[in-house]
């Protein structure tokens, strides 16, 4: 979510811009819903009983938000990847990507990082400050919502080899008047992209971190990114047709459903164990396949419209757009502080998770306006 793999190439791109800003408060809120009962891992979770109906309803809204929201983001990443690289050259670029993902990524490991575990760890009556101190002199790193930085410095390092190996095969040249792929290719990725999941879950659940990595979800990531890299010289995300967006979000509405579904024939309703994570059963397949057909079809309504709505200038959206990396970097604080602050408010789970996400969006891109104010800090978030 570093500005620059999102920089606009021109006018064009406005709608992307604002993309960025929609799916950074979709992150937000995602986090917010794990919070009072969403399933998923978070550092604080104020509702843990996942059968009340509130959970379930906050469980979807999760699934299908992980369905698309940080794949799409590495799209976009990914889309302006080449023209980055060409511009720059491999050692600027490189470090370009150490600066705008590295340094984030290090400073929310060892400082913010244990700062959201101290917070999180308020209600079980541990001091913050004093648990956050003990945290900092042990040099703990935390990881947290930051191994997306971390993804996308492999995933920068990983293009600029792939560039070099492969320079002079196929020029950009080459590919800028080319036909967006076919529904038959849409859909043979959608199916290719489910059994890599399915397959690599066999080895890490979902749930499970690699070097701070959910590789459970990867293979959606390594696919939109790298078709982003591979977009970018037809500019193919500003081509996509309203036929395309219709077809695949009609499959999309008519996919999701089936997840809730098929928990319920599976026995969930009746408190029987429903692995979606990992393995053959047949709740884990349907999980895997259902993720990509869900997020063709928001990923493709939600390029088609803002594209037709939302492409024009606007300095307060250019503003949110400035502000999105540095929101995320900082929401986790935010989210958990406003979490533990109102943990005694006897209120309704989704009146809290209403309230928190939306005042935590609000403070997550103020705070980030005020880091961007310093001395220098702007050419990092």
């Amino acid at each position: 979510m570093s500005a620059a793999p999102f920089a606009s190439q021109n006018s064009r791109t406005n709608f992307i811009d604002r993309l960025r800003v929609v799916l950074t408060a979709l992150v937000i809120a995602h986090h917010t819903a794990i919070t009072y009962g969403g399933s998923g891992s978070w550092f604080y979770r104020e509702v843990t009983d996942e059968g009340r109906p509130s959970s379930l309803l906050l469980t979807l809204f999760c699934a299908v938000n992980q369905s698309f929201f940080m794949g799409m983001f590495f799209l976009l990443a990914g889309y302006f990847t080449p023209g980055s690289l060409n511009r720059k050259g491999a050692v600027r670029f490189m470090m370009d990507r150490g600066v705008r993902l590295g340094v984030p990524l290090l400073v929310f490991g060892f400082v913010l990082g244990p700062l959201v575990v101290a917070l999180g760890s308020i209600p079980q009556g541990q001091p913050a400050l004093a648990h956050w101190s003990s945290l900092l002199r042990s040099g703990t790193f935390v990881m947290g919502p930051l191994w997306f930085a971390f993804a996308l410095l492999l995933f920068a390092f990983a293009w600029v080899i792939w560039s070099r190996a492969t320079q002079g095969v196929k020029r950009s040249s080459l590919l800028r008047n080319e036909a967006l792929p076919s529904g038959r290719t849409w859909l043979l990725s959608a199916v290719l992209v489910g059994f890599a999941a399915l397959t690599i879950r066999q080895w890490v659940p979902v749930g499970q971190n690699v070097l701070g990595l959910q590789l459970g979800y990867f293979s959606s990531y390594v696919f939109l990114f790298f078709l982003g890299t591979r977009a970018s010289a037809g500019r193919w995300l500003e081509r996509v047709s309203p036929e395309q967006a219709r077809f695949w979000g009609v499959i999309s509405l008519v996919s999701i459903p089936l997840l809730p579904l098929g928990a319920a024939l599976f026995g969930a309703l009746e408190g029987k164990a429903v692995d979606f994570d990992g393995g053959l059963s047949a709740a884990a397949v349907l999980y895997a396949f259902w993720e990509p057909f869900v997020a063709w079809g928001i990923i493709a309504l939600l390029l088609v419209r803002f594209r037709q709505r939302f492409n024009t200038q606007s300095l307060r959206w250019k503003g949110w757009g400035e502000e999105a990396y540095g929101a995320f970097v900082v929401h986790a604080p935010v989210v958990v502080a406003l979490s533990v602050l109102l943990a005694p408010w006897p209120a309704p789970p989704l009146l809290k998770f209403g309230l928190v996400a939306g005042i935590g969006t609000a403070l997550s891109f103020l705070l980030a306006r005020a880091l961007r104010a310093l001395p220098g800090v702007d050419r990092i978030l």
